[in-house]
Parts: C-alpha cells; structure tokens; sequence
C-alpha cells in the first residue's frame, strides 16, 4: 500500500528528529545502530523516512539516545513545533 504524503512527511520528520539526537551526541549511523542493537541498513532507512520503524525498535532508538519516545514523535528540536498528527 502507498503512503499518503501526509504520513511520508511524518516518516520523513521523525527521521529527522533521531537523526538531529544522534547528530548531537557525536555518533555515526553505524555507532550508534550498535548501541541501538539495530541493524544499521535498517536505521539508515528509518532516519531517511524509508521505513515505518516498529513501536519496539523506537523505543531502542530512544533509550539508546536517553530521550522519550514521546520526543521523537513529537518531532521537536531546538524549540521547533511538533508534527500535527491530525
């Protein structure tokens, strides 16, 4: 099934957003999928909006990167306004 442009844009922000913590923490994709215990072809994806991560590999991400889940959803950084999920 294709995905709407409403939910790549989700897909695409939320990427962007474990992309931005990681960024800040200094870490490569491939430090950090194996602090994550991900496989980093996989978390590439998923910071490029390529993938619809599964509910237990973004709690991984964001215990790997000491944030709440509900941040990464949220789709804040630096003060930015969160993704309207409506």
């Amino acid at each position: 099934m294709a995905r709407t442009k409403k939910e790549q844009q989700l897909l695409l922000r939320v990427g962007g957003t474990i992309r931005y913590h990681r960024r800040q923490q200094g870490l490569s994709q491939d430090t950090f999928a194996r602090k994550a215990e991900i496989n980093r072809s996989y978390f590439a994806a998923i910071e490029r909006g390529e993938r619809n991560v599964a509910v237990l590999n973004l709690i991984k991400i964001a215990k790997a990167l000491g944030v709440e889940v509900s941040e990464l959803l949220a789709g804040k950084r630096d003060g930015e306004i969160g993704i309207d999920l409506k």
